[in-house]
């Protein structure tokens, strides 16, 4: 099979799928055959141009029905003399140009064109890497790797295109009654292009001449530019360098709108949305593992990434005030970052090199503790000074996990040597009582008071201690709620498989009732505590291109021998095995093609309670109570409806209407009732409510505080209901801690938002005082500015000059400043 039915039969196994796809779609998909990729350009959607070395093949797109000879060849470009590397259509599909790697772009007619058949475009001394048509015109820029832009102008319009003259109708009659001239046919027509045609041919042709060149800012040889995309509709152009480094510009003047480093990786490709709002990127760079990324959960976007490791890393947790992250790494370091400056500012070793695989930090945020998988040691940090406190011994098996607890100075350090270890911080670091367990132990965690510690071991169980007497309260066989999937080349199914399956992590809920429990599965399971039952099990994923995803394997897959994964299907074949060894030069070229297992690596619950975050193969993943939608009533009566509740209201009974809405619980009406209140009646109201309702009000204060604009008027409530009952809430602040923190987080957030509005606003009163100051005199050039130090002396006396002066020069109205 020669090169040419074989890439049609490969472009017809990609595109069969697509078949069945209107007009105005845009398409773009990649073969492994060719250069560089295949357009479905629109409007028409029925033809695409696939680059094959130097040579492009335009071929006839199918319609909605089958057809027997689907993709048909209709024209051969030739033109460049070296490898193509991007393409681009106008938008009405007239005409397409295609960059190359010998520093050419060749502008080519999509139709046989008596004014365009080809044109070639020099003035580039690097390799083609984008080509971009203008909106609604043959105008065209062209970008090389040197960070070089070329503008091209076309003296001729789209419109100005003619059509080529008609052929001879006796000519076409002969053509299709000789066979081997109408075969010929089929194989498409040939274009030749020249690099410098003569001057004839150029008479009454489409011409381009060059208007402008620009260069990019760079940085050296190293840093070429690697891709680039192009909004027509807004104008803009967006670049990429090899250092990670992307600009914008506007086209065609090339203006700089921004510059940006997103990654030390090269920027391999660029893409905008329809709307040019958004922008992605790809890095062709892979460090899986050697990065620590923050994220926004309220924005969904990573603010910060730290590259400091070397290696893969093993564990990160927050400090107790939430502005420093601690992270383990396999490259025998530990590393603290500041989220404030976004900085490493603390190095952890140990004396001698060493794996770390787990870590854990004390309440304080002063005591650092990370645990070894190759020399079974716990080693000690203080935060403050970076020193090494103590190396504790005891263990005859790698770490696996460290918890602190949250109340008391005690470590829990879990092994492979089948035992759970407390070390007291405040008495020499000495052990205070050792657990034994049946099975390695593989992950500890303490329930937030501090009361109860829960392990996972090797077989499957989840048991539960009261470590203060080092006593078992209870246990959970969560062997047969993981539900394991089979792989493809497991020998064994997959009930056989799950024997040897079991927890990997474990989080406490914020109020102590639950526990979350994920392993080498794509379940978690949370878990009653008191009553030790599953509540609910989480498909984390639905990919089935990940391993392990199904309980049974595909019948069609299967053999008499097994799986078809464990088959060597091309042993002595001429194009080597179908599983080859490293180093092998024939076949597939060693390339290695595996099919990522499905797992749970972490699981943390937010301290508000209201979510939880799981680190899978998948991704990271974020689950979050939606209770909106829900009627969950409270102590509901027969008199609880929202009419009365109106009618409570409208008889200014403004505590039993809150109450009455409170049992009823729909959010809504929990609002309108609160907001009905004056603000007068606020402080009376509190003090009014029962204890079992200010609970239920600060829960809905925290809620609302995320969504309404009446700051002033919820923070009254909040203050009023804290200092009132204050001393109540307080007896149980283990209950009540994930409320509170809910509350406190909606509180900062609407505090970083104004904070940032009012340094705004300083610098303008600052500048409308000047001005005050200097209107209806006569400046002169020696005269000194105001001082600064003064005006920030009295921010009262500002605010005081800046409306009497404002208000009386020239009797114009006072300023106010949002």
């Amino acid at each position: 099979m020669n090169d040419e039915v074989f890439l049609k039969v490969e472009v017809a196994v990609l595109l069969e799928c697509m078949c069945d796809r209107g007009a105005g779609a845009l398409c773009l998909l990649k073969c492994s055959m060719c250069n560089y990729a295949f357009f479905f350009p629109p409007p028409y959607d029925r033809k695409f141009v696939i680059t094959k070395d130097n040579v492009a093949l335009m071929y006839h797109a199918p319609g909605k029905k089958r057809e027997f000879n689907a993709f048909v060849l209709d024209k051969t470009y030739y033109g460049p003399y070296d490898e193509t590397t991007c393409i681009d259509w106008t938008d009405d599909s007239k005409c397409f140009a295609v960059g190359s790697k010998d520093m050419s772009t060749w502008v080519f007619g999509a139709e046989r064109w008596a004014n365009l058949i080809y044109y070639s475009l020099g003035g580039h001394k690097d390799i083609i890497v984008a080509c971009f048509f203008e909106e609604n015109s043959l105008d065209l820029y062209t970008i090389s790797q040197d960070a070089a832009l070329c503008v091209w102008q076309c003296d001729t319009e789209l419109d100005g295109l003619k059509p080529m003259p008609p052929k001879d109708a006796a000519r076409e009659k002969n053509a299709e009654e000789n066979d081997e001239e109408f075969l010929e046919e089929l194989k498409g027509e040939e274009i030749h292009g020249k690099a410098n045609p003569n001057e004839q041919e150029t008479r009454h042709k489409v011409k381009y001449s060059r208007v402008a060149k620009y260069f990019f800012n760079k940085e050296g040889d190293f840093n070429n530019l690697t891709s680039a995309a192009y909004h027509k509709k807004t104008h803009l152009l967006v670049t990429g360098f090899a250092s990670g480094i992307f600009h914008l510009h506007e086209l065609p003047d090339f203006n700089l709108i921004h510059s940006l480093s997103i990654s030390d990786q090269r920027i391999a490709s660029i893409s905008i949305n329809c709307t040019g709002d958004w922008i992605a990127f790809g890095c062709s760079g892979f460090s899986c593992g050697l990065q620590v990324k923050v994220w926004n959960t309220s924005s969904s976007f990573c603010f910060v990434t730290f590259t400091e490791h070397t290696s893969g890393v093993t564990a990160v947790t927050f400090t107790s005030s939430g502005y420093v992250i601690l992270s383990a790494s396999l490259d025998g370091t530990v590393r603290a970052f500041d989220l404030h400056r976004y900085r490493n500012f603390r190095t952890f070793t140990s004396p001698r090199p060493s794996q770390f695989s787990c870590l854990a930090v004390d309440s304080s945020g002063e005591i650092v503790s990370a645990g070894s998988q190759d020399s079974f040691e716990i080693f000690i940090w203080s935060m403050q000074s970076g020193r090494l406190l103590d190396v504790l011994a005891g263990h005859e098996g790698p770490v696996s996990s460290l918890s602190f607890n949250p109340v008391k100075c005690v470590l829990a350090s879990a092994s492979w040597d089948k035992t759970v270890k407390l070390w007291d911080m405040l008495d020499s670091w000495r052990t205070k009582e050792t657990l034994i367990l049946n099975s390695d132990v593989l992950v500890v965690a303490f329930r937030p008071d501090g009361k109860e510690l829960a392990v996972a071991a090797l077989n499957g169980q989840i048991t539960f201690w009261d470590h203060e007497n080092a006593v078992q309260t209870g246990s959970i066989e969560g062997r047969h709620d993981l539900q394991m999937g089979r792989k493809e080349l497991d020998k064994i199914t997959a009930k056989q498989a799950a024997k040897g399956k079991s927890f990997t992590t474990l989080c406490y809920s914020a109020d102590g009732q639950s526990i979350l429990a994920g392993g080498l599965s794509k379940f978690v399971c949370i878990y009653n505590v008191k009553e030790q039952i599953l509540m609910k099990k989480f498909e984390i994923s639905c990919n089935f291109s990940l391993d392990a995803m199904e309980e049974y394997l595909d019948r069609r897959k299967m053999t008499e021998f097994g799986s078809m994964a464990l088959i060597d299907e091309g042993a002595g074949g001429e194009d080597g095995v179908a599983i080859p060894l490293p180093g092998v030069k024939r076949g597939d070229m060693s390339y290695r093609h595996f099919k990522p297992e499905i797992r749970v690596t972490c699981l943390r619950f937010c301290p508000t309670g209201r979510s939880w975050a799981a680190t899978t193969t998948e991704g990271l993943l974020i689950y979050s109570l939606d209770s909106g939608l829900i009627f969950d009533p409270f102590e509901l009566d027969i008199d609880v409806t929202p009419s009365n509740i109106h009618k409570t209201l409208h008889q200014k009974e403004y505590t039993m209407a809150i109450i009455m809405a409170l049992k009823l619980n729909e959010k809504k009406l929990i609002q309108e009732v609160i907001e009905a209140v004056p603000s007068n009646e606020v402080d009376v109201v509190c003090s009014s409510l029962p204890d079992l309702y200010v609970e239920k009000v600060l829960e809905f204060l925290a809620s609302a505080f995320e969504i309404s604009c009446h700051l002033e008027f919820y923070l009254t409530w909040a203050h009023k209901l804290l200092m009132l009952h204050g001393t109540k809430l307080k007896t149980r602040s283990v209950k009540l801690l994930p409320m509170i923190q809910f509350l406190q987080k909606s509180i900062q957030r609407h505090f970083e938002d104004v904070s940032k509005l009012c340094e705004w606003n300083i610098y303008n009163i600052k500048y409308a005082l000047a001005i005050s100051q200097q209107r209806g005199m006569k400046r002169l050039a020696e005269e000194a500015s105001v001082d600064e130090e003064d005006l920030d002396s009295d921010s009262d006396y500002l605010m005081t000059l800046l409306t009497e002066d404002t208000a009386n020069i020239n009797n114009e109205p006072e300023l106010i400043f949002f």
